[in-house]
């Protein structure tokens, strides 16, 4: 599937993303912030497009409409893929965006078009939504969005990294997104 907002494309990755990929997750203020390390190489980054990317249904590469180049990823992580959500009518959204885009409120417009394809297409009746102490920006997007807190987890071991931290876990349900969407 791809997805239309008025400044972003949101499409299925290709292997093609590679170096635009590579552009911004070897940013080592984007990947650490949620748990991931930052890539070291194209091919690095070529391989988590071909067993991550290409393996989930739900993962979108976001994209600049106007110049068609990858700044970004955003996902719903259905039932399998995540640990927040408890049934197969709840997901998890994540998603980044490389740092020359941050603040332009891009990743809001994108997370509300796969709200919208959640609740509406894919019939889920909760979406979760997760961050790490220290990651304002991503708090502010949820809050934006209009997430609701649900739970603090201290003592999240993140293996990558080889670091423990609070995790914050905010939900939306589909009767708060129709609130807020009419």
């Amino acid at each position: 599937m791809i997805f239309k907002t008025d400044r972003l494309i949101l499409r299925p990755w290709t292997e093609e993303d590679a170096e635009d990929l590579f552009r911004y997750a070897s940013d080592p203020d984007i990947g650490p912030i949620a748990g991931w390390l930052p890539h070291q190489s194209i091919e690095e980054s070529r391989k988590a497009i071909k067993t991550y990317f290409f393996s989930r249904s739900e993962a979108y590469a976001v994209c600049m409409k106007t110049e068609s180049r990858t700044i970004g990823a955003i996902e719903l992580k259905l039932a399998g893929y995540t640990d927040i959500a408890q049934k197969d009518n709840e997901c998890e959204l994540g998603y980044w965006i490389g740092k020359p885009f941050w603040g332009q409120g891009m990743i809001p417009e994108a997370a509300q078009e796969m709200l919208r394809h959640a609740f509406e297409d894919l019939d889920m009746t909760k979406v979760y939504c997760a961050y790490y102490d220290g990651n304002t920006n991503s708090k502010r997007v949820q809050e934006k969005l209009g997430f609701k807190h649900q739970w603090t987890t201290e003592g999240i071991e993140i293996p990558l990294l080889n670091e423990v931290r609070t995790g914050h876990v905010n939900a939306l349900t589909k009767e708060e997104w129709l609130t807020i969407s009419e």
